[in-house]
This record gives structure tokens, sequence and C-alpha cells, in this order.
């Protein structure tokens, strides 16, 4: 293993820096990406197409949320043999690893194309929206492939330290679904499923170019087609590990579905106006996930090694780089909030819903850093079940609730709005509280 890509020597700050730095602009191609899709949408298609998009994402996410959960949960175990400098083990997590992408990539493509349709009208989509919705999200599944084992490739590249190459992929893959958008949608004046379509192939070309820097590599976690396979013991720590992260995915996505629901009823107008503010609000979490990928990686490898005050000392910077980093962008969301909307469609109804969204949740993005940040810290510790019960009962079973009881009480959009700060600040208190009883010293994966 090149020490050039281990987090277990060398400056503390530079390292994560640099390995953030990456992720940040391989996350900040990848969301202007899925940005420019939806500024597209709706100005080539209109405000119906818009909605239909926006509606789509968050049950996008419901799905495949559990799925990334198990490379989250396959980087731990990864990155934790890599700072032990355990060949063997290393090798048999990537091929256990890759084997279950593959599994996933089908059982993904089934639910996506089969179940579309009954849970999207469950979620209160109105129907003129409903047929595009349908079509992007099926078309979106049908090239589950590409998203899943872009995912499992690039969170064993990760693992290893390496977020450069991770990065270009990115960069190539943007750039091919922007080109594609343009010529489907602009030039060919093709409707919602382009997009879809657009998107798909450039997971799918990214995935081909991490696959094939994997298979080439002379390193510990080269990938040799003839090893691809369910190690037995490998494969149940690594689910043991990525489960819990795919659950807590899994149901803070369910709490949006929800909450999309709600917005749902209040026409396509809502469902435009913070489904394009979400877009925007995409860019604040470039910085949250940069860094949440960073210390994850970092505390992995350095716990391996048994670099505990090492793995302290990058927990406290990495923190608060987060927690400044929130702070700045919702200052800046807050003041151009109005212009950025405008980009994805001129109506001033959708647009004055957008802005209601973005005056009411930038101001507590810090809340939102902080709780995402110690998440993947504990991750990082091998904790993760604790994590997802957080994020369970504060970003799930409290939203729901919330939504449920005083919709009819207070039947107002803002209440969609002021739910994420709440149970930000919940989830805040409740990290905090597990951190202080946590002893990084009896840790091991």
């Amino acid at each position: 293993m090149d020490n050039k890509d281990l987090m277990t020597v060398g400056s503390i700050r530079r390292k994560i820096i640099f390995f953030a730095l990456n992720i940040f602009l391989g996350n900040l191609f990848q969301q202007l990406y899925n940005t420019v899709d939806s500024i597209i949408v709706g100005n080539f298609i209109g405000s119906n197409a818009l909605a239909a998009v926006s509606s789509a994402g968050n049950l996008v996410f419901l799905v495949i949320g559990l799925f990334i959960g198990i490379s989250i949960g396959a980087g731990v175990v990864i990155s934790n043999f890599v700072g032990a400098r355990d060949s063997q083990h290393v090798s048999l997590a990537v091929h256990s690893t890759v084997a279950l992408g593959l599994l996933f990539s089908v059982i993904l493509t089934v639910i996506g194309v089969v179940f579309a349709p009954p849970v999207l009208k469950m979620m209160n989509t109105p129907v003129k929206v409903l047929p595009e919705s349908i079509t992007y999200f099926r078309i979106y599944f049908g090239g589950a492939f590409g998203f899943v084992m872009y995912n499992t490739f690039v969170g064993i590249l990760r693992a290893t330290g390496d977020s450069k190459h991770p990065l270009y992929y990115l960069i190539i893959s943007s750039i091919i679904n922007i080109v594609l958008d343009l010529v489907l949608i602009a030039g060919l004046g093709m409707g919602v499923g382009a997009a879809a379509f657009a998107t798909a192939v450039s997971q799918i070309i990214s995935a081909l170019l991490a696959f094939y820097r994997l298979t080439h590599i002379d390193a510990d976690y080269k990938i040799e087609i003839k090893k691809i396979g369910f190690d037995k013991s490998m494969t149940r720590k690594i689910i043991s590990y990525g489960l819990p992260s795919g659950l807590q995915n899994s149901v803070m996505s369910l709490s949006n579905v929800v909450i999309q629901s709600y917005i749902n009823t209040f026409g396509e107008y809502a469902m435009a106006g913070i489904g394009a503010y979400s877009k925007i609000e995409g860019f604040v979490f470039i910085p949250i996930t940069s860094f949440a990928m960073a210390i994850t990686t970092f505390v992995g490898q350095n716990i391996g090694a048994g670099e505990i005050d090492r793995t302290k000392k990058g927990i406290r910077f990495g923190l608060i780089s987060t927690i400044v980093s929130c702070i700045i962008i919702g200052g800046v969301l807050i003041a151009f909030s109005e212009p950025l909307l405008g980009l994805f469609d001129k109506h001033p109804q959708v647009i004055a819903f957008g802005i209601g969204r973005a005056h009411v949740v930038s101001m507590f993005f810090f809340l939102c850093g902080f709780s995402h940040f110690m998440a993947a810290v504990l991750r990082g510790a091998g904790k993760p079940m604790s994590a997802l019960l957080v994020f369970l009962v504060c970003w799930c079973v409290v939203r729901i609730i919330v939504i449920m009881v005083f919709s009819n009480i207070f039947p107002t959009i803002y209440l969609t709005h002021w739910v994420y700060p709440i149970t930000w600040t919940l989830s805040t208190i409740s990290f905090i509280v597990i951190y202080k009883r946590t002893d990084l010293n009896k840790l091991h994966i």
C-alpha cells in the first residue's frame, strides 16, 4: 500500500483537507449535472415536468439509500484493514463488496421498474404530473447498474485514501450528462425520460472508468474478476456495518417522502418551487458530505492502525471545518435565493414557494452539518447503530409525527420548513451525548 494515500501518516489537516477537497469537487460536479437536469427540464419542458422530476427525487433516494449504505459499510471495513496493513482481508473485502454490488444492481432494477406507479400514487402525486414521474423513475432505475456499481467502486477507492480518481470520473460523467441533456431535451425536444436516460448513461460510464482503474492497479485492492464472490465471514461483516448506514439513509428518505406527500397537496407550483430549492440546497450539503466521507475514512484507517490521539485531533479539525462551511453557505443562500430559484422557473409562485423554504432552513444548516459529521465519525469508529438510532428517532419518527399531527391544526406549507431545524436540533443534542460517552480507545472493527 502506497503511504501517500494512507491517512495514518502525515499532516492531519493536509490529509483531511485534500481528501475532502477532491470529494467536494466531485460532488460539486455531480450536483451540477443534477441541477442542470432540473434547469433544462424547467425551462424547456415546463413546470409540470420540473414537478415530476422533483417528486421522483425523494423516492429515488428512498430506494437507493439502503444500497448506498452497504457500500459505506464496505468502505469502513476496507479502510480499517488498510490502516492495519492487512492485505489478505483487504482483498477479501473488496471482492465481496463487488459481488454485493452486482446483486443489488439486479434487485434495484426490478424494484424501480415494477413499483414506481403504486408508490408515486401513494405520495399524492397530482394526476397531471404522475405520467412523467413514472417515466422518469422507471428509466432512471433501468440504469441501476451504473449508480450502484459506481458507488461500489468509488467506495473502494476512497476507503484506500484515493479521492482523486473518483473526482476525475465524476467530471467526465457530468460533462456527458449535460451534453446529453442539451442535445436530447433542448435540441430534440424530448421529455423528462431523456433527462433520466442522460443520467443513467453518464453513471454507467463513470462506473466503467472506476472499474478499469481497479482492475489495472498494482495494489492490495485490485479487482480480479475470477475472485469476485461472497466470502461468508467478510460479507457478514460488511452487511453488519453497512446495513445501519443504509437504513439511516432510508429512514431519512422515508420522512422526506411523507413530507413530499404533504407538499404535493399544495399543487404543482409548490412541488416545483421546493423541488428547485432542494437542488440548490444540494450544494450546501457538498461540504457536509465531503468532510463526512473524509472523516469516515480517516477514523477507520487510524483506529485500524491504533492511532487514537491522531483520530481525536482529526475529528476536532473536521468538525470545525464543517460548521464554518455551513454557516457561510447558509448566509449566501439566504441572500441569493431569489435569483437562484429563477434559474429553474420564472413563475412567481414557484419562486415564492422556494424562497419560503430557503429563508427558514438556511439559518440552521450548521446543526445539520454537525449531525452528519458526528454520524460519519461513529460509522468510521464501527458504531453505525448509534447513528442509525439517532436519525431513526429524530429525523424519521419525530418528523412524521409532526407532519401527521400538526398538518390538520396548521395546514400551511411552512410546517414542512420548520420540521427540519427542529429535528436537526434534537439530533445535535443526541450526538453530543453519545460522543461524550464513547471511548475511542476501546473500539475496533
